[in-house]
């Protein structure tokens, strides 16, 4: 399959999600800018996946990643984003939202499994109280240290 036929409209994934559960397979939920992809997101996306059968990236559009990050980024845009993620054998579904958190998309969505790096408390975790309430899990998965897209930029632009 193409790796562009991976990236999904929120009712594409909706319909994929129903199809998904039908067949009982625990679908995991993630979010994030993956703006410059590292062995960090690699790592923690691969640890992610592992957590369950289908995995689900909710990726940042332009715009969002601009409001959290500052005006210079993201560095790659949204479809090369989505792109990469998709590439990866491991990643079944990569869908683009532009709201401040990704609610929207896990309320919809219902995952069996909710993720997020520990460097995130699971109180803190949104949309992980609807995930609970309704049967699910929310867990974090350990960060590989020194690794981070801020990180690398700063590198980059301090190199002659």
């Amino acid at each position: 399959m193409p790796t562009e036929n991976k990236i999904k409209t929120l009712e594409e994934l909706k319909s994929l999600r129903n199809t998904w559960a039908n067949n009982n397979n625990k679908v995991v939920f993630t979010n994030g800018c993956f703006d410059i992809l590292h062995l960090g997101h690699i790592d923690y996306l691969e640890k992610s996946a592992a957590l369950g059968n289908k995995l689900i990236i909710g990726l940042n559009t332009d715009a969002s990643v601009s409001k959290l990050k500052g005006p210079s980024r993201p560095v790659n845009n949204e479809y090369a984003r989505a792109r990469l993620l998709a590439a990866l054998a491991f990643v079944d579904a990569v869908v683009l939202f532009g709201e401040p958190t990704p609610l929207n998309l896990i309320e919809t969505i219902s995952p069996d499994i909710l993720v997020k790096g520990d460097d995130y408390a699971i109180e803190d975790i949104v949309g992980g109280r609807h995930v609970l309430e309704n049967g699910g899990e929310v867990k974090t998965v350990s960060l590989v240290q020194g690794f981070s897209t801020t990180d690398i930029i700063k590198k980059i632009k301090h190199e002659d």
